[in-house]
C-alpha cells in the first residue's frame, strides 16, 4: 500500500505537527480513483499532555470521516476549520475528489456545504461496524481495506460531469496564473454562467 507525501497545504501551522499527531495519506484502488481522491488517517496519542488543537483551511471536497464519537459525511467547509485532538484517538478520512461524491448522493451536494451529516444515510448500518473497525485496529491497511470495501458496495456508475469539473479544478491547481472565473472560462472556452453552474451543481 502506498502513502503519499506531506501534510498538504490545507494544515496549518505544520512545525507544530509532527510531535501532535500522525498523518497519512493513501491513494484509492484504480476502481474508485474516479470518485476518490485518496484515504487520510490521523493517529495521536496526547496522553498526559494537553489537548492540541489543529487548524485546517479545507479544499473544496466532501469528506466520509470514521472517528471518535460518528461517522459522518462533511459537506465542503467555506470557512477554517479546527479540531480539538485529546487523549488516544484515530480518525479515518476518505477525501471525494470534486465532484466525485455527487455520483453517491441523491440530492444536490451544494446542500451540504456546510454541513455535518451522519454517515448512516449513505451506508446504512455499515457505517457504525466500519467505525469499530478503525477505532480498533492499528493496521492503517486494514482501515483503508475497510474503506474500500464499504465504498465499493455502493460504487455507482461514473459521472462524466463531475469527472469534467475534477478535471477543471485539476488545471486551476497546476496554473496558480488562474485567479478569475472569467480567465478560466476563456482557458476552457466555456461561458462563464455555464461554468458557474457547473460548480454549483
Amino acid at each position: 500500500m502506498a502513502e503519499a507525501e506531506g501534510l498538504g497545504r490545507g494544515v496549518l501551522y505544520q512545525r507544530a505537527v509532527a510531535s501532535r499527531f500522525r498523518l497519512g495519506k493513501y491513494p484509492p484502488s484504480p476502481e474508485l480513483a474516479p470518485f476518490v481522491d485518496y484515504y487520510w488517517i490521523v493517529r495521536w496519542d496526547l496522553r498526559g499532555e494537553p489537548a492540541y488543537e489543529q487548524a485546517v483551511l479545507p479544499h473544496p471536497n466532501v469528506h466520509l470521516t470514521f472517528e471518535p464519537g460518528q461517522a459522518a459525511i462533511y459537506g465542503v467547509v467555506n470557512r477554517l476549520y479546527l479540531r480539538k485532538l485529546e487523549g488516544r484517538d484515530v480518525t479515518l478520512g476518505i477525501r471525494f475528489r470534486p465532484g466525485g461524491f455527487r455520483p453517491f448522493w441523491p440530492d444536490p451536494v451544494n446542500r451540504l456545504t456546510g454541513q455535518v451529516v451522519p454517515a448512516e444515510r449513505l451506508l446504512g448500518p455499515r457505517a457504525e461496524p466500519a467505525r469499530q473497525v478503525v477505532l480498533t485496529d492499528p493496521d492503517d491497511a486494514v482501515l483503508v481495506a475497510c474503506a474500500e470495501e464499504l465504498l465499493t458496495s455502493i460504487r455507482p456508475a461514473r459521472d462524466p460531469v463531475a469527472e469534467q469539473v475534477a478535471t477543471m479544478v485539476t488545471r486551476i491547481v497546476d496554473d496558480p496564473g488562474l485567479r478569475r472565473v472569467d480567465e478560466l472560462a476563456a482557458a476552457l472556452d466555456l461561458p462563464v454562467r455555464r461554468l458557474q453552474r457547473l460548480f454549483a451543481d
